[in-house]
């Protein structure tokens, strides 16, 4: 699991970055309450975009079912279109995610 990076407030003010080749052993890591989380590449970002693009490589169409109001229904158009799709014989896939974030 990879953890996002530690707030810019509880870092060192010279700090190389926690994804720095350096991170957690820079002179400036020094005294930083996330030395030893830097040190051990806690923060570091797995490099997954190679098999990410050979996985949608086959992807032929993508349907963007959008709305600026919640409770309009699309997760309800999305489930209804794949499952039309599937019905039809196409190989399908639901991402439902709520980019805007919760409204409460």
């Amino acid at each position: 699991v990879i953890m996002s990076a530690p707030p810019l407030e509880s870092r060192n003010e010279s700090c190389v970055g926690p994804e720095s080749v350096n991170a957690g052993q820079a002179s400036s890591c020094s005294g930083c309450p996330n030395q030893k989380d830097c040190a051990s590449g806690k923060f570091k970002s797995s490099d997954d975009s190679d098999d990410i693009k050979q996985r949608l490589n086959g992807v032929k169409h993508i349907i963007l079912v959008l709305s600026g109001k919640g409770g309009v229904g699309k997760s309800t158009v999305a489930c209804q279109l794949a499952w039309t799709l599937a019905y039809w014989g196409k190989q399908v896939g639901i991402l439902d995610i709520d980019i805007c974030g919760p409204s409460v």
